[in-house]
């Protein structure tokens, strides 16, 4: 243990005597392990940021949800949309008859989007997104409240005009002012502000923040019920997600009256759907990442083995007095493979570096949180020993079969 730390003191002695005495040759070839770890670690950490803000958003959604709908999710260029123009629209009748009919659904609700203006004295936004649902959407979504409350089960029921703002909005339409208790004018019709939502900020999927939420049966009066809704469904305790989703699929059929052999009319979207269509971006990126990174880190190998290779040269009588004096050749060859992979370490290091700052500057400045975790920086430090071992490899072992006697004599 003790020859290892005297090595690794003398190897960082020796790495920092490189730097101070060749800055522009070292730092030219560190700089290929620095360039080909940003480009690496980079693109991983993007990667793990936009999976947190990915799951993140898919946990506010409810990662167990269905959704019952004309229109079923794909990513497909070739999306036959003309075999579903003529489904029939999913309706607020229908959730009712699947929350009687499916023992497997536990919470359910039924959702239908509109845009509106939106008027509070002088102050008018326009096309503002508005969200009608039915009750128990609360328990589906997950939503936090800034100030105020969710409309209770007799306002949803009797219809009554309130209305829960999204954080951004409120903002947008109040500013400074306490918009709880406060009417507004929505859908043409004056609605009083219960509830104010925090801020999700940006997130992959629906957000809130610029949005109204309503009662259903209070938009049921200034909406065109025929037009495409939702059916939200959870899955009752113990039951999973498949089950409920082969359930579904039964009741669907039989409230729709399709015969055995005729095809769905309807879809049952899930979640992981989404996941699955960011997958192959998140692999392509990852591989662009590694190509870039790869040519990058094998100029910087190139550069780190040239450097070794000028140490064994400038210090071959050194090595000769070494061996003179009893050094055996995996001393050589050890401390001369430390050296390259110190070297190598510094070079990581600094992408490393580069990329914490980066993250710093993209997370406060631009409202996107982006996270250098410590598994992507072990990574970035373990590719950085492997190309400090693999080009220090060939001039250690050429140091480690020197001659003594030859080595001494050498004007190195």
């Amino acid at each position: 243990m003790k020859i290892f730390f005297r090595l690794l003191r003398e190897s960082l002695i020796f790495a920092l005597h490189e730097l101070k005495a060749n800055k522009v040759r070292t730092i030219l070839s560190l700089s290929g392990i620095t360039i080909g770890i940003f480009s690496v670690i980079s693109v991983l950490t993007i990667f793990d940021s936009l999976e947190i803000q990915l799951r993140s958003s898919i946990n506010s959604l409810g990662s167990d949800v269905l959704y019952i709908q004309k229109w079923p999710w794909s990513m497909d260029n070739n999306y036959p949309w003309w075999k579903y123009i003529n489904r029939p629209n999913t309706t607020l009748t229908e959730m009712n008859q699947l929350v009687e009919r499916c023992p497997a659904a536990g919470p359910a609700a039924y959702l239908l989007g509109t845009s509106s203006n939106i008027k509070y004295k002088s102050k008018s936004l326009e096309d503002v997104s508005v969200l009608a649902c039915s009750h128990e959407y609360y328990k589906l979504r997950a939503m936090e409240f800034a100030r105020g409350r969710y409309f209770s089960p007799v306002e949803s029921q009797n219809g009554r005009p309130v209305i829960v703002l999204g954080g951004s909005l409120a903002e947008k339409l109040f500013k400074d002012e306490e918009a709880i208790g406060k009417t507004i004018k929505v859908l043409g019709r004056k609605v009083e502000v219960i509830g104010i939502l925090k801020k999700e900020g940006s997130a992959i999927g629906e957000s809130l923040d610029d949005q109204a939420v309503m009662p259903v049966n209070f938009a049921r009066n200034m909406l065109d019920f025929d037009r495409d809704g939702t059916i939200v469904v959870m899955p009752r305790e113990g039951v999973t997600r498949a089950e409920l989703k082969d359930e579904l699929t039964g009741v669907m059929r039989g409230i729709r009256r399709l015969s055995p052999g005729a095809e769905d009319n309807f879809a049952i979207n899930e979640i992981s759907i989404i996941t699955e269509m960011f997958d192959g971006f998140f692999k392509a990126l990852a591989i662009i990442g590694w190509v870039i990174g790869g040519f990058s880190l094998l100029v910087g190998g190139f550069g780190i083995a040239n450097i070794m290779f000028v140490s064994v040269r400038e210090r071959t009588s050194i090595i000769g007095i070494q061996k003179a004096l009893g050094a055996k050749n995996y001393f050589v060859l050890t401390q001369f493979l430390t050296e390259s992979v110190v070297l190598a370490l510094m070079g990581g290091l600094g992408g490393l570096i580069i990329i914490w700052l980066l993250t710093l500057l993209i997370t406060y400045g631009f409202d996107f949180e982006l996270f250098l975790t410590i598994k992507n920086t072990i990574l970035g430090l373990s590719v950085s020993a492997f190309i400090g071992l693999v080009s220090g490899l060939i001039p250690a072992w050429s140091a480690s079969k020197l001659d003594p006697v030859e080595a001494m004599r050498s004007n190195g």
